[in-house]
């Protein structure tokens, strides 16, 4: 899994269509092998973007759960805490 793409699901407030957008740009990365595509498949690789943005938009309005709603603030404090770990268990 690309380390950039990070849960969108369960959060208050929800997702943005910028995070979303983002998350799909670096999924087509990721399957591509390519940051930037040539010209020639320049518009395959927008429309791809775009399609994926378009159904994970409507994949996170018809996930169902019941845990309760996450705050952005408290998982990215989460997030910084499980990186200083890692990387001070690497020094």
């Amino acid at each position: 899994m690309c380390r950039n793409i990070r849960p969108l699901n369960n959060f208050e407030p929800p997702a943005t269509q910028d995070e979303v957008h983002a998350a799909a740009l670096q999924f087509v990365r990721k399957v591509s092998g390519a940051t930037k595509p040539s010209k020639a498949n320049e518009e395959a690789f927008n429309r791809a973007v775009e399609e994926i943005a378009h159904i994970t938009r409507h994949l996170l309005e018809d996930l169902v759960t019941t845990a309760p709603l996450k705050n952005r603030e408290e998982e990215a404090v989460k997030a910084k805490a499980r990186s200083a770990k890692r990387f001070a268990a690497a020094s």
